[in-house]
């Protein structure tokens, strides 16, 4: 338990500071390549959630996973299409 507790704080401090120096222009489009790996998430999770013989805690848990990792992946996406608005000419626009 002590090493799964490890690579999690590990995790998330490894994550905090890879964010942070990503800069703002290259953000949306790492986000919206990190939509598919929440679509593997959500993958992983059904099948945590659905399977036989699991106990409560294991479809609790899978059923949370998938709630966030779609919310992950619909948020992603509809930053991502808004982005991509902003560079779309208003027609009687020139370049």
């Amino acid at each position: 338990m002590d090493y799964l507790l490890f690579i999690f704080l590990l995790a998330i401090f490894l994550g905090f500071e890879l964010i942070s120096k990503v800069p703002s222009t290259l953000h949306t489009p790492l986000m919206s390549g990190a939509n598919a790996i929440s679509g593997i998430t959500i993958v992983g999770a059904l099948v945590a959630a659905g399977s036989a013989g699991s106990d409560v805690l294991t479809t609790v848990l899978g059923t949370l996973a998938v709630v966030f990792a779609t919310i992950n992946v619909v948020g992603g996406y509809l930053v991502t299409d808004r982005m991509l608005e902003m560079f779309k000419q208003k027609p009687g626009q020139q370049k």
